[in-house]
């Protein structure tokens, strides 16, 4: 059975009317569009054949039909065009980043809050990750005789502190000079190379104070692994809006995957190697997650890819406005970031 340019139509009408009212489709609703010159009678066989060919599915005798996870992917794949923001959209997206914001972690924050208000969907962002940030300044201040605070600030803003115990006997000149050491060691290298040989040969140079720095280490890489896997989300409440989660065990098994942060960072992860991504229900590993669909956008400082974000919506999601609010935010997020990492460096001047 061939999917001719009549069964297309008809597909498209069905799943544009489905995802504005969530109702199963009839063939009089479709023969009654300005645009259709085609019976009742003759929409009817058609669906017929289009739920033959898995495009449609019947949930009652007498209803209509709803649009299966093959008709969605088909959607995306060949028929939706991306839609195009108005200026007064755009104005509402690049509101949300004209306020000021001084850390990396704030934008993060504020990115998946937008996110989700202006999508009404569940928001999840991933901050910027190891292999892509690198070590912009670091510095050991002591407090007293046994503890001092590790500083460590990164290209992309972010700042972490660490509490450290200082080695007996060690002086307030002794900890400056192992502070400016390890500050020309490791300035400009990227996070994720502070286990590699050449690293750890460098520990030899420290002398007496090579435990120390290999303390110092061990505390960097626990430090940035315990916020590695973190993603930011806004909204999880917002499925609960839609027929389709008014069941409530339905609604508990979504939220319960939302608290599963590792199943959310390791798609987020692997949605960072694609300029785009969108997964449709079953497509989704996570079984809690099969009833919805998942839309990412990679984000970038400059060239360089930085980390992911996208939204959680039930399967009739309008796709082609989703790809066009990401793809305007992504763009208002990286040129949120680059100004952040410039006034960052021009207050440290």
């Amino acid at each position: 059975m061939e999917l001719d340019q009549r069964k297309l139509r008809i597909l498209q009408a069905i799943i544009d009317d489905y995802i504005l009212t969530a109702a199963p489709v009839g063939s009089r609703t479709i023969s009654k569009r300005a645009d259709f010159n085609i019976s009742s009678a003759t929409i009817r066989n058609e669906m017929s054949d289009l739920e033959e060919m898995g495009y449609l599915e019947q949930p009652h005798t007498s209803a209509g039909r709803v649009p299966s996870n093959k008709a969605y992917r088909l959607y995306v794949n060949r028929i939706m065009q991306r839609a195009q923001l108005n200026d007064e959209e755009r104005k509402i997206i690049r509101s949300y980043f004209f306020q000021r914001i001084d850390q990396v972690e704030g934008l993060v924050r504020q990115t998946a809050t937008a996110l989700s208000d202006i999508t009404k969907y569940t928001a999840m962002v991933l901050p910027p990750q190891l292999n892509t940030v690198r070590i912009r300044h670091v510095q050991i201040v002591q407090i007293n005789h046994e503890r001092a605070l590790l500083v460590l600030v990164t290209d992309t803003g972010m700042l972490r502190d660490v509490m450290l115990r200082l080695p007996e006997g060690m002086s307030g000149r002794d900890v400056e000079r192992f502070s400016n050491r390890l500050n020309f060691i490791l300035k400009d290298m990227r996070l994720d190379q502070l286990a590699i040989d050449e690293v750890q040969l460098l520990s030899e140079e420290m002398n007496e104070q090579r435990q120390f720095f290999q303390t110092v280490l061990d505390s960097l890489e626990q430090q940035m692994r315990s916020n590695a896997q973190k993603v930011e989300l806004s909204g999880a409440t917002n499925i609960l809006f839609y027929p389709e989660y008014n069941n409530m065990e339905k609604a508990k098994s979504f939220l319960a995957a939302l608290n599963t942060e590792g199943t959310l960072y390791q798609m987020l992860k692997r949605a960072s190697k694609l300029e785009f991504s969108i997964s449709i229900g079953d497509e989704n590993e996570a079984p809690e997650l099969s009833d919805c669909s998942i839309v990412t956008a990679t984000y970038r400082m400059g060239s360089e890819p930085m980390g992911s974000f996208g939204v959680i919506g039930p399967t009739r999601m309008h796709y082609n406005r989703m790809l066009s609010i990401l793809e305007y935010m992504r763009l208002s997020l990286s040129e949120a970031l680059a100004g952040l990492i410039e006034r960052d460096g021009d207050n440290k001047v």
